[in-house]
């Protein structure tokens, strides 16, 4: 059965093709034909039925003011800029600060020891992707991630970390595989000093099976928590290798609440060379990732509690329509990503959903933007205290005093407009989310339009992330462009 029409790309010469998304025995596929290589069929999601509820939130965005237009910008993905076809702002920004690593991972994104040369942009490259990022119209972006590579090799991180937080990042991230935070809690606490909020640390497993680094990562999280600095652990999830300790790693994370805020799993994209044998037997999606979850958790986390990226649409409209001003918008593709929250409790883990009517609390959302509407600042004020209120009757699970705790600082963020309370809400709660990443055999070009991770460049480009990693591969035209001798 056809879900929709798309474009994809020959998984063999990566020429842009017609593709269809279509239900085959309760999974999600794409196929496309070839003229050379002819026709292609590859998993997309592999239930037809979470696929619908997330397709239910799709919220398409206007792009950016200030486009960096390119030549021949109405051949996506073939000359990414970004240029006026792309629907989404920048969430996140990457900054590669080198292609060098300490390690060799057979499935890493950047494959950076295969490249026979050093890319590593200097002090200026890296302030000069910055100022341009925080230039974008009409909200720039609010985080910026540094990545590589491994990014603690390059010499003058530190002064790069507190150079973002100097030009306004409010979120500066650094992806690490720690091996250098592990050896050093002097090196972590000069990274927390300079600026760095959260330390996005490589992390597959909880035995050495799974983890060929555990020591490293123990001792890296150790040191983190001795510093306070934040850490969200990164599984890459390959189905058959990690993919039986997922919620192993969730309560790895619960344990350590003081300082693992989230837990962000990357499905494995297949970026580098892989067999169709390699693809059908590794090959892990998002709905997997969830039934994983709640087997594995004894149904504590449900695939029912996940929601797409654009869920939180809502949210940015009522913040926009009560300041007046532009806020980030979170129109990202609704099959790019799934994500919840739990709180950890002396009693264990309470997912968010069993103390709140999550799609209640939407709807309550929206009706409250649409009183704000009738402008003036008392109303706005009157329309804020009664929405509270409002949204308060979609809570359930009574009992639990997060309950209560949660209302009281939702309350305070939005009639105060003081974010820092969720901060203290995100204190005591841990993220759970997982990001899909494309790759050349479930490539749909839709998405790479409506992407809002994306990769700056020292030429002045902003790359979405599945097209800098994938399709025309821009992360190693980039690179050999900007190598040094």
């Amino acid at each position: 059965m056809l879900l929709k029409n798309t474009k994809s790309l020959c998984p063999v010469c990566r020429k842009v093709l017609d593709a269809e998304i279509f239900e085959e025995d309760g999974k999600v596929w794409i196929g496309r034909t070839c003229p050379e290589h002819g026709y292609a069929k590859n998993l997309y999601w592999s239930d037809v039925e979470m696929y619908r509820r997330f397709d239910t939130y799709e919220k398409i965005g206007s792009g950016i003011i200030n486009p960096r237009q390119v030549s021949g910008a109405d051949e996506c993905p073939g000359a990414c800029g970004l240029c006026s076809n792309h629907r989404s702002g920048t969430l996140l920004a990457n900054i590669d600060l080198t292609n060098r690593c300490n390690l060799n991972c057979d499935f890493c994104f950047a494959n950076a020891r295969a490249c026979g040369f050093v890319y590593e942009p200097t002090f200026e490259e890296v302030v000069g992707m910055m100022t341009m990022l925080r230039d974008e119209k009409p909200v720039p972006p609010p985080a910026v991630q540094f990545s590589g590579g491994e990014p603690t090799l390059h010499k003058d991180l530190l002064e790069i970390i507190r150079k973002a937080k100097e030009l306004g990042f409010s979120q500066v991230q650094m992806a690490s595989n720690g091996i250098k935070l592990a050896k050093d809690v002097e090196f972590v606490r000069k990274l927390k000093e300079a600026g760095l909020s959260t330390l996005y640390l490589h992390f597959d497993g909880v035995t050495p099976e799974t983890n060929h680094i555990l020591p490293t990562s123990l001792k890296a999280v150790e040191n983190c928590e001795k510093v306070g600095l934040g850490v969200v652990l990164v599984p890459t999830v390959i189905n058959g290798r990690n993919d039986s300790e997922l919620g192993a790693i969730l309560k790895f994370a619960a344990k350590h609440i003081s300082v693992v805020r989230g837990v962000n799993f990357q499905p494995v994209a297949f970026t580098g060379a892989a067999s169709e044998d390699d693809i059908k037997r590794e090959r892990i999606t998002i709905p997997d990732l969830a039934d994983r979850m709640e087997e594995q958790t004894g149904g504590i986390i449900k695939k029912s509690h996940f929601y797409p990226v654009p869920c939180v649409m809502p949210i940015s409209d009522l913040v926009e329509t009560y300041t007046g001003k532009p806020v980030v918008r979170f129109t990202t593709h609704q099959h790019c990503g799934a994500a919840t929250y739990v709180f950890v409790t002396e009693d264990g883990l309470v997912p968010i959903n069993e103390m709140v009517n999550v799609d209640g609390f939407f709807e309550a959302i929206e009706k409250m933007t649409e009183k704000l509407k009738g402008g003036g600042k008392i109303n706005k004020y009157r329309a804020l205290l009664e929405g509270v209120k409002d949204m308060g009757v979609s809570a359930t699970g009574g009992e639990h005093s997060e309950t209560a705790r949660f209302w009281k600082l939702l309350g305070k963020t939005l009639i105060s407009q003081n974010f820092d309370a969720l901060r203290e809400f995100h204190w005591n709660a841990l993220f759970i989310g997982t990001m899909h990443f494309m790759d050349n055999y479930n490539y749909d070009l839709s998405r790479v339009q409506r992407c809002c991770i994306h990769y700056a460049t020292p030429d002045g480009r902003m790359i979405p992330f599945c097209t800098y990693n994938s399709g025309p591969v821009y992360r190693e035209e980039v690179w050999k462009k900007f190598a040094k001798e």
